[in-house]
């Protein structure tokens, strides 16, 4: 079953993503995902779950929950961490499709 992982990011320091975001899609790929789309957020139409605000989005492609999980913890992508730590805050969760 595929997974899609949603990620809501609210960006704190621009300059520092562009040094994680030139990176993240290598880690990406290495675990068979790709990166499906990337947007900016124009307008919520509601919150009813009282998420904390964000202001972007990523939506990635697996072709399973195990290649998702993969990714998520394996030492590439955790090697970015201190990067993005500085770069955002960040939601990520999968969806079965």
């Amino acid at each position: 079953m595929a997974i899609k992982v949603i990620g809501l990011i609210e960006l704190t320091n621009s300059a520092a993503f562009e040094q994680y975001r030139s990176q993240v899609g290598q880690t990406v790929a290495q675990y068979k995902g790709s990166i499906e789309h990337r947007g900016v957020i124009t307008e919520v139409f509601w919150n009813e779950l009282a998420c904390k605000p964000f202001s972007a989005f990523v939506e990635l492609h697996f072709p399973s929950k195990e290649d998702a999980r993969a990714w998520a913890h394996s030492p590439e992508y955790q090697s970015l961490v201190a990067i993005r730590n500085q770069t955002m805050n960040l939601t990520l969760f999968g969806v079965a499709i």
